[in-house]
């Protein structure tokens, strides 16, 4: 893990206490990519054994906004980041370590023009939830928006 890849997860735990709090594990974050894990953890299971819902949605947030970090990060100066809206789609039972793997739906330039424009720029971010076997437990889309400062 590069020094750049720590200091998001590092940033995400310090100013998400949620993200602390849930021991999430910031396994690569990329402009192109991001991968966060939630370990097996007693305390944050469902009526079944396994991850909450909710946790499972912190999780996909979290993931989402590691990548927004790492794609606009330059930005920060003149814009803040802010969820718009969210979905997830539970798919299969969850059991055990989750990762969940994010990417952009819009390319870094084609946001960053807009908001060199004047624009709130919108964008998604894809989510997708897996347990250890590989099988896909979620999906989840999370609008971002970069509201300039001001």
């Amino acid at each position: 893990m590069s020094a750049d890849q720590m200091s998001i997860g590092e940033m995400l735990a310090a100013t998400v206490p949620m993200a602390r709090t849930m021991n999430l594990q910031f396994l690569e974050t990329t402009p192109e990519k991001a991968v966060v894990s939630l370990p097996d953890q007693g305390e944050y299971h469902n009526h079944v054994g396994g991850p909450h819902a909710g946790a499972m949605f912190t999780l996909g947030e979290t993931a989402s906004g590691s990548i927004v970090l790492a794609a606009f990060g330059e930005q920060l100066a003149r814009a803040v980041p802010l969820a718009v809206r969210a979905e997830i789609a539970y798919k299969k039972l969850a059991m055990g370590a989750v990762t969940a793997t994010a990417t952009l739906g819009r390319p870094v330039a084609d946001v960053v023009a807009e908001l060199d424009a004047g624009g709130r720029p919108e964008f998604p971010v894809s989510i997708e939830i897996r347990r250890a076997d590989g099988a896909v437990t979620g999906e989840m889309t999370v609008v971002w928006t970069l509201r300039p400062n001001g």
